[in-house]
């Protein structure tokens, strides 16, 4: 069907009331109760403010009012547009529109609109206060010493908190909207010298190109919308986080955040699978606390994927397993097949995972109590599960857990169901095939044309190492290479002074 032409743009005109009918209706002023519109008269003139009603902050309104009441006819009498804007219009954030259209996209984002009759312009205020919880620390990404202080869902209280820890005049917060109907503000966050102006303007083709009536999921539709392709791959494309430490960590390496309004998580592009498995709680330790620390993590992720099929690949064929391992294996298998037990007892993780979060605070410990009741000594005690499937299942999950990332640790959970599955089908085989598939899946998934495996595939040392072991702050001299960064180095190069002739040291 062919695209509608576009509609002409309506002009602010000179007569009030011209501009008040078109506004009524646009607005359904009359409809909207939250909708305020206050009729006063400014040197002898009508004029009309028009604000939303939970939005406007009534003190700096009334400021803001009252030199405007007092203004004298013969004051206006020459230029009133000029003459209202830069002497009687005392507040900070003004602006004048032309077309109605645009007042009345700005009123319904919050700012108050003034017109005045015989102004062919309208006068735009931004008297918002918003409404923001406190800056908590998130519950996803605790550390035991740093800061305690998280995003949250007003865009401009986010970009406080970055520009509080970097104040470079090269940071750049580029604001774009997107949605049709919801006009989600977002903010494109890098830094000008050191991000990779490509990869910038890819992600600001994305957000223009975004095409929906809203984004009522905000940063996880934006996510989707902007990654086109990916929709049926498990693993995460992009890094969420919540906490700004991380957010600028990531910006002074060379990446673009991407922050989107209602919303208390930051987007970081691009995103590797080690990028997921890194915390702010290493940096907050001393180096060799913190390798211990990333190390913890990386084998409990290992564990949390391979350790139950590689279990029941042991229970069902024995004959692989050396003599000093020939323990391993059930006693007694239960009155449930094997295979069954494995797939009732993740599915009775995720059970109590969601239950947990849908409960109340004040209740979540009894649904961990009755969980362990339940699913850990009665459904041993009647044979549904053997106590050798609950222990394995048990320390996978705390090995779920682990990884800093939910989304990756979900998309783990499914790799080791799937290996699972193989594993039952197939036997060894199966195992082998399973890793295999997951592998190439990793190989061929980019984000943001990085390869996700970086820095093992392809590989890089340097970078490698880095992500191997956690490196001491005055040895990061180098930004990661595969991010093309304008500036690579982190720390300046300290010329050495040259050596005077003859001279020994």
């Amino acid at each position: 069907m062919a695209q509608a032409a576009e509609k002409p743009r309506r002009k602010v005109g000179a007569k009030l009331q011209d501009n008040m009918d078109y506004l009524k209706e646009h607005l359904a002023l009359d409809a909207n109760f939250d909708l305020v519109t206050r009729e006063i008269t400014i040197a002898g003139r009508d004029a009309v403010i028009i604000f939303e009603n939970a939005f406007c902050n009534a003190d700096l309104l009334i400021k803001v009012l009252i030199p405007l009441l007092e203004v004298k006819r013969e004051d206006l009498a020459v230029d009133p547009l000029r003459k209202l804007f830069r002497q009687k219009i005392g507040h900070i954030d003004v602006n004048v529109a032309q077309e109605l259209e645009e007042v009345v996209d700005t009123v319904l984002s919050g700012p108050t609109a003034l017109l005045v009759d015989g102004v062919d312009n309208a006068f735009l205020l931004d008297l918002r206060h918003y409404p923001v919880r406190s800056p908590a620390e998130p519950d996803l990404e605790k550390v035991v010493r740093g800061s305690r202080d998280g995003f949250v869902e007003t865009l401009m209280f986010n970009a406080a908190l970055i520009r509080r820890r970097i104040r470079d005049p090269k940071l750049r917060f580029e604001y774009m909207q997107a949605g049709l109907r919801s006009k989600t503000d977002m903010a494109i966050c890098y830094i000008e010298d050191v991000a990779n102006q490509e990869n910038v303007q890819k992600i600001k083709d994305s957000v223009a190109d975004i095409k929906i009536d809203g984004l009522p999921m905000s940063e996880k539709a934006v996510e989707e919308l902007i990654t086109p392709g990916s929709y049926w791959n498990p693993f995460p494309k992009v890094r969420y986080t919540e906490r700004p430490d991380v957010a600028v960590a990531h910006l002074l390496d060379g990446h673009i955040l991407l922050l989107v309004d209602n919303s208390p998580s930051v987007i970081i592009t691009p995103a590797t699978y080690f990028h997921h498995l890194q915390h702010a709680e290493e940096y907050r330790q001393n180096p060799t606390v913190g390798i211990y620390l990333r190390w913890v993590r990386y084998i409990g992720v290992a564990i949390s994927l391979f350790l139950l099929p590689l279990y029941f690949l042991a229970c069902i064929h024995p004959d692989i397993l050396p003599a000093s391992l020939k323990f391993i294996g059930p006693k007694k298998v239960g009155s449930v097949p094997l295979f069954l037990q494995f797939i009732f007892a993740e599915l009775a993780i995720d059970f109590v995972r969601l239950a947990t979060i849908h409960t109340p605070a004040a209740l979540a410990t009894s649904t961990g109590i009755i969980a362990a009741l339940l699913i850990g000594d009665l459904a041993t005690t009647i044979g549904l599960f053997s106590p050798e499937v609950v222990l394995y299942t048990a320390i996978s999950a705390i090995g779920t857990f682990l990884t800093p990332s939910y989304e990756l640790s979900v998309a783990n959970r499914l790799v080791r169901l799937f290996l699972l599955v193989m594993v039952g089908i197939l036997g060894l085989p199966g195992f082998i095939i399973g890793v295999v598939l997951t592998f190439v899946l990793l190989l061929t998934t980019k984000s943001f044309g990085v390869p996700y495996l970086w820095p093992l595939i392809p590989l890089d040392m340097r970078s490698l190492s880095s992500v191997l072991i956690r490196t001491p702050v005055p040895m990061i001299n180098f930004r990661p290479k595969i991010l093309k960064t304008k500036d690579p180095d982190r720390q300046p190069v300290i010329p050495q002074p040259a050596r005077k002739p003859g001279k020994k040291n």
